[in-house]
């Protein structure tokens, strides 16, 4: 059972607080625009690096991890929106992403 909130990529504020939870080397070579890199496997260590006043949405690749993560925050007090169909669903809503350039 899940106590967060979740949202299409499409409903992502502009401005919003991004964080991918992928791991580094998956989110180097391509993510959502503006989004922060917090792999799952840090996030304990590393939540405090989070802005609590400023909404915070996270997101994977499909939505498995971020959902995992916003499970974990929201146990810790902390609020957080799961974005449904991760970063795959932001690239094919046809949302701004950065890609490596491999060449």
């Amino acid at each position: 059972m899940s106590d967060f909130e979740s949202v299409l990529p499409t409903e992502v504020p502009a401005d919003a607080q991004l964080i991918d939870v992928r791991e580094a080397d998956e989110f180097a070579e391509w993510h959502a625009e503006g989004a922060t890199n917090l792999p799952l496997t840090e996030l304990q260590l590393r939540y405090g690096e989070l802005d609590l006043d400023k909404d915070i949405y996270v997101i994977c690749l499909s939505g498995g991890r971020s959902a995992r993560a916003c499970q974990w925050l929201e146990m810790n007090g902390i609020d957080a929106i799961n974005v449904s169909n991760g970063s795959a669903g932001w690239r094919d809503a046809g949302l701004p992403i950065y890609q490596r350039d491999v060449n």
